[in-house]
């Protein structure tokens, strides 16, 4: 894809097309200064001023183009995604003010997932000139970050199992000079059972692991990041029917984002030290597969009896959550594509976002819309622990009578985090089922730039 630096310019008075931003408060106002030919123009385009229209005018020997918008005084992140879609190659510029966030949805809305095609797109980029120039670096930054997790979820789990979810901390590691670990196999037995028996039954090519990144100086706050990455989810011996099975690819998606939101924290010089943790596995069938009725021993000492093979990214991530608490840290986060409960009580643009720290949970929504990446809070609600009660074990690892089931998968991971640490947590879909501008149909990264910018407003650059 085109390197994203190259979708945004500096303005340096280069020759470029006009694109002129009207809402339908100020579109009578704006139409006066258009000649009639040109107000013909937009009529026949249907063009009224609503959000994500567009249309193109006649100007002389050329032209200009003309966007919807919902407020002309107050850009959003997505509000000129629509014309980098569907305008021609070539460069364009606002005919007045700043594009502001919108340098961001300009550039995320030329990503196309095309390895797979034999007949790719020939279309052109489409270049946004800038009189931001200093805003340019952070928002190519934020794309980057965004392509790599739609690009680790678009593709399939044979071209992204856990030897390629290693490969990608591996580059980023080497990128920014963080240091990476990586405990995979049998080695996982004594130390982390729970990741262990969720991937064991995988073939030995897709062997489960744990890959952990630090980076950072001593001394600073210690932010770990915890992202879970089952690379597919049969169900385990509790299968899941063909049509739950069909985007099960999707389900690394949360170290897909963990991953993106490192590679930012590093990129931007935050004064933390940074420890990300990867708990990797194919939950698969075969004759050695863990069993409904087993009980496993967690790295916290917490036994878990299996009542769904089904719900094994709280495994993996129980088991990563105890080593992230060990490491004293000033603030956990994971990712995880947790829940289809999540899908039902919010939708797939709202990511559920559980804390156990009321103004970590404040700053998160905050920033999310602040970013036009809106996460929404769920409860930690205490009295559905007892849903988790086991006879013969500490609990169970899926909650009774299917309720709340975002919720009670979130408190089985509170389980697991240390006591008077903050947390929060991300039950992020990961996936868009259709398109909207500057977000296509496919993998996306849902609460990621939430979480970057809280981080940033917290620990500044």
């Amino acid at each position: 894809m085109t390197n994203k630096h190259d979708l945004i310019q500096p303005d340096r008075g280069q020759t470029a097309i006009a694109i002129h931003l009207v809402d339908k408060q100020g579109l009578d106002e704006w139409l006066k200064g258009l000649s009639g030919p040109q107000r013909a123009a937009l009529s026949a385009q249907k063009f009224t001023g609503g959000g994500f229209e567009h249309a193109i005018v006649p100007d002389g020997e050329g032209w200009f183009a003309v966007g919807g918008v919902a407020d002309a005084a107050s850009l959003s992140s997505w509000c000129l995604a629509k014309l980098a879609d569907v305008l021609p190659e070539g460069t364009y510029k606002l005919a007045s003010g700043e594009p502001g966030p919108a340098i961001l949805g300009w550039m995320t809305a030329q990503y196309r997932f095309e390895r797979y095609k034999q007949k790719k797109s020939t279309k052109g980029p489409r270049v946004l000139l800038t009189p931001q120039p200093g805003a340019i670096d952070a928002a190519a930054a934020q794309a980057r970050a965004t392509t790599m997790v739609r690009d680790m979820v678009n593709v399939p789990t044979a071209d992204m199992g856990p030897d390629q979810i290693e490969g990608q901390a591996q580059t980023i590691a080497a990128r920014f000079g963080a240091t990476m670990s990586v405990t995979r196999g049998d080695a996982l037995i004594s130390g982390y059972p729970m990741i262990h028996a969720v991937g064991r039954a995988a073939d030995r090519a897709n062997q489960p692991r744990l890959t952990e990144l630090l980076w950072g100086r001593d001394g600073a706050p210690r932010i770990a990041i915890v992202g879970k990455g089952i690379t597919f989810d049969t169900g385990g011996l509790d299968i899941k029917p063909s049509a739950g099975g069909r985007l099960m690819k999707k389900d690394m998606g949360g170290a897909a984002h963990a991953l993106g939101l490192a590679a930012l924290i590093m990129r931007s010089h935050l004064p933390v030290q940074l420890h990300l943790l990867l708990p990797v596995a194919e939950n698969a069938i075969s004759g050695n597969a863990f069993r409904p009725g087993d009980v496993l021993t967690s790295r916290k000492g917490l036994t878990v009896e299996i009542g769904n093979t089904d719900a094994e990214g709280r495994l993996v991530l129980g088991d990563a959550l105890t080593k992230a608490g060990e490491g004293k840290p000033a603030l956990i986060i994971d990712f995880a594509t947790l829940t289809g409960a999540a899908r039902v009580a919010l939708g797939p643009d709202l990511p559920a976002m559980f804390a156990n720290d009321e103004a970590l949970a404040a700053e998160l929504v905050a920033c999310g819309t602040q970013v036009d990446d809106p996460v929404w809070r769920l409860p930690l609600w205490d009295a559905y622990n007892e849903m988790f009660k086991s006879d013969i074990a500490d609990l169970s690892n899926s909650g009774e009578g299917g309720y709340a089931g975002s919720i009670t998968a979130a408190l089985f991971l509170q389980r697991f985090v240390p006591e008077g640490t903050p947390w929060a947590h991300f039950d992020t879909f990961a996936w868009r089922p259709s398109a909207k501008p500057g977000r296509p149909k496919g993998g996306d990264a849902l609460g990621m730039r939430a979480a970057f910018a809280m981080l940033e407003a917290r620990y500044g650059r």
